[in-house]
């Protein structure tokens, strides 16, 4: 398995600390796979030095937002800049680091070898906080009742997709959405896109400051942060704007025919 160009694309925030490492661990990891490998950071207006980190990289492009907006509009500005640099394979995966750089190279062939529209990364080990990992379940069980089956890890943030099933998915959601990754899994399941699972493990975030993340942080917390609860609110009623309710558009998505590859 070689591959000409692979994008690795990054939504971040406050992820100075840790983000560059990362970078060079995935590089490390897949070059021998990929004759070129670049990464497309999306930045949702960093107070710390995430934007300026890779100013002496050359084959990273970091682009700030206008506005912040969150983890999700972040995700998809990413995803456009992967896709407008015409790679073979894109792979998404959130700026925090939470995962392994020698993952990266079993995402991309399982997408090769089962010849799959996408690979989802399943992640062992979770270290989130424990109502993130319930607000997970809960999301699961629904988008599995809506699909018609389970769905595992249904707003997973390590992908790796073809080009043409990506576009598809990015087209169909508003830039401005909030969970896209459960309307990808939702729309993938219904449509007939081949999508496989590859399970990995799931580490903490790189970086220790208590600005990072695009959660923020929420160390030693019993309770959900307000924060939280109120994404919950505009998510529910987003999925059913745009994916459960009856007359919802992205029901119509439909899986691209195959490009010949």
């Amino acid at each position: 398995m070689h591959l000409t160009h692979l994008a690795v694309v990054m939504p971040a925030f406050n992820e100075a600390e840790g983000i560059r490492g990362f970078v060079d661990e995935i590089r490390a990891s897949v070059s021998p796979l990929v004759e070129r490998v670049t990464f497309h950071i999306a930045d949702d207006r960093s107070t710390d030095a995430t934007a300026s980190a890779f100013d002496d990289v050359a084959d990273v492009t970091v682009e700030v937002q206008p506005l912040n907006r969150g983890h999700g509009p972040t995700a998809l500005a990413a995803y456009r800049a992967g896709l407008a640099a015409d790679p073979d394979v894109l792979v998404h995966v959130d700026g925090d680091g939470q995962f392994h750089g020698s993952d990266f190279p079993r995402l991309i062939a399982a997408l090769e070898s089962q010849d799959a529209d996408v690979v989802h990364g399943v992640r062992d080990g979770r270290t989130d906080p424990w109502y993130r990992k319930v607000l997970t379940g809960a999301v699961g069980l629904l988008i599995a009742l809506a699909a018609g089956r389970r769905i595992p890890d249904v707003n997973t943030p390590l992908r790796a997709y073809r080009p043409d099933a990506l576009r598809v998915l990015v087209d169909a959601v508003p830039a401005d959405a909030s969970i896209p990754h459960v309307h990808f899994s939702l729309a993938e399941a219904r449509a007939g896109f081949t999508v496989r699972y590859l399970r990995v493990e799931s580490i903490p975030r790189r970086g220790s400051s208590a600005t990072g993340t695009m959660w923020g942080r929420a160390a030693g917390v019993a309770l959900p942060p307000k924060r939280l609860r109120r994404f919950v609110a505009v998510a529910l009623g987003e999925a059913w704007a745009l994916s459960l309710g009856p007359s919802a558009p992205l029901r119509a998505i439909r899986r691209p025919e195959p490009v010949t590859r």
